[in-house]
C-alpha cells in the first residue's frame, strides 16, 4: 500500500495517535487536519492542514491538498469531535448545534467531498464513542456518536464495492479529555470495566491501522467498540 490518509482531529489525543501510528510506515503520506495550533507540534511526519471542518472552505482546502499530495488517495478517518456536556434542560441551542456539526457534519461533508478521490479497495474509518448507546449528561454527543454510526452504515452501501467504512466506538481513554473528569468519578468509571483499566489511544489508533489496511478487506458497515468490555455489563 503506497498512498495518502487523511485523518481529522490530528493534534492531539486519539487523532493524534492515529496520525502518528500510520506516519510510521514510510508508504503513507499522512494529511493531519485540525483547527488547534498543537497541530504543528507533533513530531510524526505529515502535512498539517489548519482549517475548520465546519466551513466549506475548509472541506475544499483539505480536497485540494489531497488533490496535490501526488498519490492515490487510500483512506480517510474522521475523527474530529468535541464535547459541549450539559443536561438536556439545560442544554443551548448552539451547544447542540456546535456538537452535531462538527461531530457529524465534518464528517459527513468531508466524506462526501473525498469519497471520489479514493482509489479502489480504499477505507474510511469513523471515530465513535460507546456513548452512541447513550451517556447521561452527554444527549448532544450521544446523537452525533449515533448518527456516525449511522452514517458509517449508509456510507458502507454506497460506496461498496470500491470502499470499505466501518467505525470505531472507544470507551474510556485515557486522553486529556477524561483527565478532567473528577477523579472519585473517575474511579467509579474505571472499576465499571472488566479489564479494570482505561484504554490508551494507542490502543485505539492499532484498531483503526487494521481497518484501513486488507487485514480486514472483508469487513465493511461494522461498529468495533475498543472498550475494555464495558458494553458486556
Amino acid at each position: 500500500m503506497n498512498g495518502t490518509i487523511v485523518v481529522t482531529g490530528a493534534a492531539r489525543g486519539i487523532g493524534r495517535a492515529i496520525a502518528e501510528r500510520l506516519a510510521a510506515n514510510p508508504s503513507f503520506t499522512v494529511i493531519g487536519v485540525d483547527l488547534a495550533p498543537e497541530l504543528g507540534l507533533t513530531e510524526a511526519e505529515m502535512t498539517p492542514v489548519q482549517v475548520d471542518l465546519t466551513d466549506p472552505e475548509g472541506i475544499e482546502t483539505v480536497k485540494s491538498v489531497v488533490e496535490d499530495a501526488g498519490a492515490p488517495l487510500l483512506g480517510l478517518v474522521n475523527n474530529a469531535g468535541i464535547t459541549r456536556d450539559a443536561r438536556l434542560i439545560n442544554m443551548t441551542d448552539d451547544e447542540f448545534r456546535a456538537v452535531l456539526d462538527v461531530n457529524l457534519g465534518a464528517a459527513f461533508r468531508l466524506s462526501t467531498a473525498l469519497a471520489g478521490l479514493m482509489t479502489d479497495n480504499g477505507a474510511i474509518v469513523n471515530i465513535a464513542s460507546r456513548a452512541y448507546l447513550g451517556n447521561f449528561g452527554q444527549f448532544n454527543y450521544s446523537m452525533s456518536k449515533g448518527g456516525i454510526v449511522g452514517l458509517t452504515r449508509a456510507l458502507a452501501l454506497s460506496l461498496a464495492p470500491h470502499v470499505r467504512v466501518n467505525a470505531i466506538a472507544p470507551g474510556l481513554i485515557g486522553t486529556e479529555m477524561a483527565m478532567t473528569i473528577p477523579e472519585d468519578v473517575l474511579e467509579r468509571m474505571v472499576a465499571a470495566i472488566p479489564l479494570d483499566r482505561m484504554g490508551t489511544p494507542e490502543e485505539v489508533a492499532n484498531v483503526v491501522w487494521f481497518l484501513l489496511t486488507p487485514l480486514s478487506s472483508y469487513i465493511t458497515g461494522h461498529v468495533v467498540v475498543v472498550g475494555g468490555g464495558r458494553s458486556l455489563s
